[in-house]
């Protein structure tokens, strides 16, 4: 076993890990031009102090939507007299109209936003501050999707262009999911007023020359094959073709040859390094879902876990639940949360999002099953989904086994 001393050691094989993290920005960013582009000409009319429309960024984990607009925005900090203020949030942090509006006046006017002021209060300052000069405020909303009380959020933002005289807001909003303003109301979909820009995923090829480029910076020479870069780039591809995947086996890879002292990266490494690191990727993906999707994938779980449901199918390999009782048991969870339970048409909806994400596989029945029904199958292992599900949807208290719903807390 290593100890401490041995840890920090130089590492034979890493030479700089900042430049694996998916938080790194490269001085440049291969295959992405064209979306770069598309990014500066919407932000151009701001940056000349005019009213530009919004744009909304779509496309799966790991396709570069992030990277592409910070290295956009570390771009305008270099050019001389421009009339944009532009702050960055991450809404999974960020998550609520009072929480964003904050962030921007503490980015912009810090002494202000420490005093305690309401949401009001906040909107006027921002208004008036705006207003002083004549300035564009560009608000970055990576993951805006995940905001609660996105409605009012989108409103309030678009509604400063309708209560000052000049100067204005420019939303610039990143999502995974292409149709997550369905759920908006429609006054705040009238106001977007929005241009989209979608981001296919990584070919093969294009990871290859992506992981290269990383390698080339971020571990010691020669340390990583051809061989062990081609089958990351292919794996990953098979995955979405999301780049972020593909960088999280490379580092896991680099991380166990340094554990076992090798002297380089082989493919047992890569191939140990892949099975860790599609689990961490799916369970980082449960962490994002929406909350009423997270209650049809824990009903899912529990029924595939359990086992004494009449209407669990099983060929003796794999578990399969009939739509209408998976659709029962997240009503029942959500009475038990004391929350409302969505319409069925919504619920079909969850299922096809879970199933894009990967989660689940669902089909129609054939012959042999009595009328005609979605059969939905859960694509990882039911416990391990539960306890991550239960740890999201119930935080550290521990749910009861009937019903997976979480106790009552004593309030006296």
């Amino acid at each position: 076993m290593r100890n401490l001393s041995d840890m920090m050691a130089d590492s034979k094989i890493f030479a700089s890990r900042e430049v694996l993290s998916p938080h790194y920005t490269p001085k440049k960013l291969l295959y992405r031009e064209r979306e770069i582009n598309n990014i500066e000409k919407a932000l151009a009319p701001s940056l000349k102090g005019d009213r530009g429309r919004n744009l909304f960024i779509y496309g799966k984990t790991g396709t570069g939507k992030t990277s592409c607009t910070r290295y956009v925005i570390e771009e305008v900090k270099t050019l001389p007299n421009i009339k944009a203020k532009i702050t960055y949030i991450n809404c999974r942090l960020y998550n609520s109209r009072f929480r964003v509006l904050n962030k921007v006046i503490s980015d912009h006017l810090p002494t202000y936003a420490k005093r305690g002021f309401g949401a009001v209060d906040l909107y006027e300052k921002l208004t008036s501050w705006i207003e002083e000069d004549n300035k564009i405020l560009v608000v970055v909303l990576d993951e805006v999707d995940l905001v609660k009380d996105l409605d009012d959020l989108i409103y309030t933002l678009t509604r400063i262009n309708s209560d000052i005289r000049a100067g204005g807001v420019t939303i610039i909003g990143i999502s995974n999911k292409v149709d997550f303003k369905a759920a908006l109301d429609p006054r705040s979909l009238s106001s977007l007023y929005e241009t989209e820009l979608v981001f296919a995923p990584y070919y093969a090829t294009e990871l290859s020359a992506i992981l290269k480029d990383r390698v080339n910076a971020g571990f010691k020479k020669d340390v990583v094959d051809e061989e062990v870069l081609h089958f990351v780039a292919a794996m990953s591809a098979k995955e979405g073709g999301d780049a972020r995947f593909a960088l999280k086996i490379l580092t896991k890879a680099g991380e166990l040859a340094d554990e076992h002292e090798m002297a380089r990266v082989t493919m047992k490494e890569a191939n140990d390094a892949a099975k860790l690191a599609e689990n961490e990727i799916v369970y980082d993906v449960v962490s994002t879902l929406p909350e009423h999707q997270k209650f049809v994938l824990y009903a899912i779980s529990l029924l595939t876990q359990s086992g004494g449901s009449y209407k669990k199918l099983t060929d003796g390999v794999d578990t399969y639940l009939f739509s209408g009782e998976v659709y029962h048991r997240y009503k029942s969870l959500t009475e038990g949360m004391k929350k409302e339970a969505k319409s069925e048409r919504w619920y079909r909806k969850y299922l096809s999002e879970l199933e894009m994400q990967g989660l689940i596989a669902s089909f129609e029945s054939g012959k042999g099953i009595r009328g005609h029904t979605k059969l939905i199958k859960l694509l990882y292992p039911p416990k391990k989904m539960c306890e991550v599900l239960q740890k999201e949807i119930f935080g550290p208290q521990k749910p009861e086994e009937t019903g997976g719903v979480a106790p009552e807390r004593d309030n006296a």
